[in-house]
């Protein structure tokens, strides 16, 4: 799968999404785990987690991601270091929900840090979100908008199927529904 990420601009936009029926997905119903692995659902999960003021939990559990890749102990140091200044330290205003423990913990695995050594939080943020936030985002509007786009299930063959929308400021309009939707469009293609 492909994905490009394209701006709104002041017209209306048009997606076009190509797909083979034997090889074809719905994101409907999937679970935070598909949408994460995308980079379009992170995007559109993001842009509703900053409507309920918690995209933080995404950007730390992205945060973690990038950070189990590391390999270098210095890049795994400094990585750790911004990662605890940025989303674990008291009063940090984009401080994630963790309990003391975990805190605390991370606090003891900083001295030598490790792939792992954040592996407890983000498992925590991630509950958090699959159980809070993502049931909210199935439901609401941006889902809806970005993700109907994709056709459903129909037997053999190629489907094309085109989302207009129009951007009016701060609203994008979809079948005359004003829809806050912020940040970038994502065009999917499947193949």
């Amino acid at each position: 799968m492909e994905i490009q990420n394209a701006s709104f601009n002041s017209e209306s936009i048009a997606v076009e999404e190509t797909q083979q029926a034997t090889n074809e997905t719905s994101l409907h119903g999937e679970s935070l785990e598909t949408l994460l692995s995308q980079k379009c659902g992170q995007i559109a999960f993001r842009n509703f987690l900053k409507s309920e003021f918690c995209e933080e939990n995404l950007d730390f559990w992205l945060a973690c991601q990038e950070f189990k890749t590391l390999d270098s102990p210095q890049e795994l140091t400094q990585k750790a270091a911004h990662i605890y200044e940025e989303f674990i330290r008291e009063e940090s205003p984009t401080q994630v929900n963790l309990d003391f423990h975990t805190r605390d913990v991370i606090s003891q695995n900083l001295q030598h840090p490790s792939p792992s050594c954040f592996v407890a939080a983000q498992k925590k943020i991630y509950s958090l979100m699959e159980n809070g936030s993502f049931s909210r985002f199935i439901q609401s509007e941006q889902y809806k908008v970005v993700f109907d786009a994709a056709p459903k299930q129909r037997g053999l063959g190629k489907h094309r199927k085109a989302l207009r929308i129009k951007n009016t400021g701060d609203l994008i309009q979809h079948d005359s529904k004003a829809i806050s939707l912020q940040g970038d469009l994502c065009l999917l293609h499947k193949d």
